[in-house]
């Protein structure tokens, strides 16, 4: 019943007795006790009109909570500064300029002068309050420090410097196992020696060399390579023919502006690859673009729904708070000291892609308290920062059960709000700027859109459960990849899926950064919650819950009819989607990498040639096969596409299927396996093909088998030997192409590999489970072929391996 006056009726109710507050909200009645509550939750200070005056009533701990977050604030711009200053002078130490000064100190009390005259000219330069306030031998102290202090600056350039030339250098990658070279062996103890201080995240970012642009000539021989196993004669020398023409005319002139191009852009392909390949897309992102991560396999640590939310949000903020700090360890290739770019960890959190009629756009704010929750068709925000401190898994539990326990119903058209973002990108970009911009929708959606992260508490139970383990774990992949198409926000970073069994898992967004990074993250929330905060014997989370939080704060919306019909459309197209898509997941348990290596072979390459055989007895024939690689060794790259057919596997597959002799498919085997490394080494150096013809606006056709592999970065979290139920499934993608496959893998421990398998029901010619059955076939085929090799390929040295374990 509060009654609501504008300012006018106020100023004329003075002379009444009865006290009042003045608000300027204008609601309608149903939403009003929402933002009144939510209102003065927020507000630090109230005042009323009274006959005898104003009477001001502040709120201490409102105020209180005003200068905790203030703090907090204060405390991570000075942490900021700090980490700005240490990678600023790496490979150096702030330090390092103390033992410089000295140097040049003492060198000068010795009556000798190390700078060869310079001191004395900077002292001349002194600015003349100088003169007047100090001494000559004071004057000579100051010229001395700032020789110190240039001189310090140009010895971390130089270092710099040297340290981008090392990491410059790639050969490493292709030499064969026991013919190093003394080249880099050298380079190897230079990279120790740059290596010896210990970095922050982005210490490494200013040195990373460049993406080089390849020539050409050379780019165009590799793609006309690649697709030769694919074309008839007459089609491959009209293939020849037009990349000849192309390289004399147009495609010259092209790279000439390329090359511009890659002169004063850090990265010569990563902007237009995320503004054209994702962000212009104008289709869902739903399937087409966002991508899945899951639970462990065998284990679930909590049943409690709650409990499981609260260790996965704290674990979550945990690794945001080591980003912030950048107390990450840098990145580096599997087994070696060489670091990676982590440009991607930039946009991890407080992220969200906002729609727009052309194209899409990445929107990041430095910060965030709180987080966007989901549940039964309402939306909350969920603050985990209370007096300037993280909440804790306990605290965070009992938010989330508040919010489990809250039994009022959705707004008119809240429930299916998040189909939005679901369905076409245009007409929500156009239902965005019209009904979003302002009021009490813009006000909601600012704040799932400034979350730091997206969470859906979801009604379903998933996992590999009951009496059909295989198919819940495909049900489990699709609820992951699109859920009920209304119940994710697909437009945030990532998103996490608290399940009703609490089964968890993760959906991201596609275009602010790679696979990689969000495992990365995943491997540390699934460890963090598993090992590091863990449950009581009851499944709840560890600690005690302050009596003063605040409950979590409902989003109001005003959604009218003309927005609810949009939200209806969108959902129909998101849902046929939706249902278009067949997942497959399944862990194959024959073998795994360990005996894979045992024959001498990379167990990628053993994969991506097994993948080949499957597609081809599934298909009866080859296609152009993506598999895709990072570049992550330059600054600020991302992928670049392996071709992973290729002559010599497509002779591999047809002699295994044509009946050769044993022998005779080993060999070839062995050269597709080779060729196999030696693609993925040229598409990690920066001499790939997709990217370089990506930037000439050359097209190239779908990819109708997409793979990628999910590495494994953090084993030492997980520690299998002692706790080998802990098996993650790695995560997955929709296919790329309407008649293709999407295959995701993940190699765990020795002996398991997880497989992803995506198709669409409308292809007559695909079929997830058939393909994933052809797929164990073809790794069960080709390792009987070479069990029977094992002795000779044990001791063969033919297969190049790369001495990155060995000697970095």
């Amino acid at each position: 019943g509060t009654h609501v006056f504008t300012p006018k009726q106020a100023l004329e109710r003075r002379g009444t007795n009865k006290r009042f507050f003045i608000n300027f909200h204008i609601v309608r009645d149903h939403r009003k006790s929402a933002v009144m509550a939510e209102a003065h939750q927020a507000v630090a200070f109230q005042f009323t009109i009274t006959p005898e005056g104003i009477d001001l009533q502040l709120s201490y701990q409102a105020l209180n909570q005003i200068y905790l977050s203030g703090v907090r604030s204060w405390k991570k711009r000075v942490s900021r500064m700090r980490n700005r200053v240490i990678k600023g002078v790496y490979p150096a130490s702030p330090s390092s300029w103390l033992f410089v000064a000295i140097g040049i100190l003492a060198t000068m009390y010795m009556q000798s002068d190390p700078s060869m005259g310079l001191i004395d000219k900077i002292q001349q330069h002194l600015p003349l309050s100088l003169h007047m306030s100090l001494s000559a031998q004071g004057q000579t102290m100051v010229s001395a420090l700032v020789f110190s202090t240039l001189l310090w600056l140009s010895l971390i350039l130089a270092l710099r410097f040297c340290l981008k030339l090392l990491l410059s250098y790639h050969q490493w990658m292709f030499e064969q196992h026991g013919r190093v070279s003394n080249t880099t062996k050298v380079w190897v103890t230079l990279v120790r020696l740059f290596s010896r201080q210990k970095p922050l995240l982005y210490s490494y970012q200013t040195s990373l060399p460049h993406l080089p642009v390849p020539a050409i000539k050379d780019t165009l021989n590799r793609h006309l390579e690649s697709v030769r196993p694919l074309l008839t004669d007459p089609q491959f020398k009209r293939m020849a023919d037009l990349a000849a023409e192309f390289e004399l005319s147009l495609g010259n002139r092209l790279q000439r502006y390329l090359k511009l191009k890659a002169l004063w852009a850090t990265n010569y392909v990563s902007d237009w690859w995320e503004e054209y390949i994702y962000l212009r897309g104008r289709g869902p992102i739903m399937v087409n673009s966002n991508y899945y991560g899951m639970d462990f396999l065998y284990v679930t640590p909590t049943s409690v729904q709650a409990a499981r939310a609260g260790n996965t949000i704290t674990a979550l903020l945990l690794y945001r708070r080591k980003v912030n700090r950048e107390e990450l360890t840098p990145s580096r290739v599997p087994g070696t000291v060489i670091p990676l770019c982590a440009a991607q960890c930039e946009r991890m959190f407080n992220t969200t892609r906002t729609p727009g009629a052309e194209t899409d756009v990445l929107q990041h704010w430095q910060d965030s308290e709180f987080v966007a929750v989901y549940h039964r068709g309402r939306y909350f925000r969920l603050w985990v920062y209370q007096a300037g401190r993280l909440l804790t898994p306990r605290e965070i539990e009992y938010q989330i059960q508040r919010i489990l326990d809250d039994p009022s119903p959705p707004f008119p058209g809240e429930e299916k709000l998040g189909a939005l973002t679901a369905g076409d990108r245009i007409p929500w970009a156009q239902i965005r700027k019209q009904y979003f911009s302002c009021g009490l929708n813009k006000r909601s959606l600012d704040i799932i859109e400034r979350a730091a992260f997206f969470v859906t508490l979801d009604d379903e139970e998933q996992g590999m459960r009951g009496g059909d383990p295989a198919g819940n774990l495909d049900r489990y992949a699709k609820s992951l990849l699109h859920g009920k198409c209304y119940d994710r926000w697909f437009d945030k970073s990532f998103s996490i899926v608290i399940y009703k069994n609490g089964k968890n898992g993760l959906n991201a967004e596609h275009s602010w950064a790679d696979a990689p990074t969000v495992a990365h993250l995943w491997e540390y929330t699934l460890a963090t919650d598993a090992f590091q905060l863990g449950y009581t014997e009851d499944g709840h989370c560890k600690g005690e819950v302050e009596s003063s939080l605040l409950p979590p704060q409902r989003l109001v919306w005003d959604i009218p009819s003309e927005v609810q019909a949009q939200v209806c459309s969108s959902l129909a197209v998101a849902q046929a989607l939706a249902d278009d898509v067949d997942c497959h997941v399944f862990p194959f348990r024959d073998f795994g990498k360990g005996r894979i290596k045992k024959c001498r072979i990379s167990p990628d390459a053993f994969i991506q040639i097994s993948l080949q055989l499957a597609y081809y007895r599934d298909r009866g024939g080859f296609c152009l096969t993506y598999e895709a690689s990072m570049t992550r060794l330059f600054r600020e790259g991302r992928t670049e596409t392996v071709r992973s057919c290729s002559s010599e596997s497509s002779a591999f597959v047809k002699a295994l299927e044509d009946g050769e002799t044993e022998e005779q498919c080993r060999r070839l085997f062995r050269l597709a396996s080779e060729k196999h490394q030696n693609l993925y080494r040229m598409a990690m150096t920066g001499a790939g093909i997709d990217r370089h013809l990506f930037c000439l606006y050359v097209l190239s056709e779908p990819w109708r088998l997409s793979t990628s592999q999910t590495p494994v970065q953090q084993m030492e979290l997980f520690d299998l030997k002692n706790n080998p139920e802990f098996i993650s499934l790695g995560g997955g993608f929709g296919p790329v192409a309407d008649d293709g496959y999407g295959v995701s893998y993940i190699i765990v421990g020795e002996d398991m590999i997880n497989f992803h398998v995506s198709s669409k029901y409308s292809c007559s010619e695909t079929d997830s489970h058939r393909f994933g059955a052809q797929i164990t076939k073809a790794l069960q085929d080709i390792m009987t072929l070479l069990s029977a090799d094992t002795k000779r390929s044990s001791s063969s040295k033919s297969v190049a391996q790369p001495q990155a374990k060995k000697l970095l």
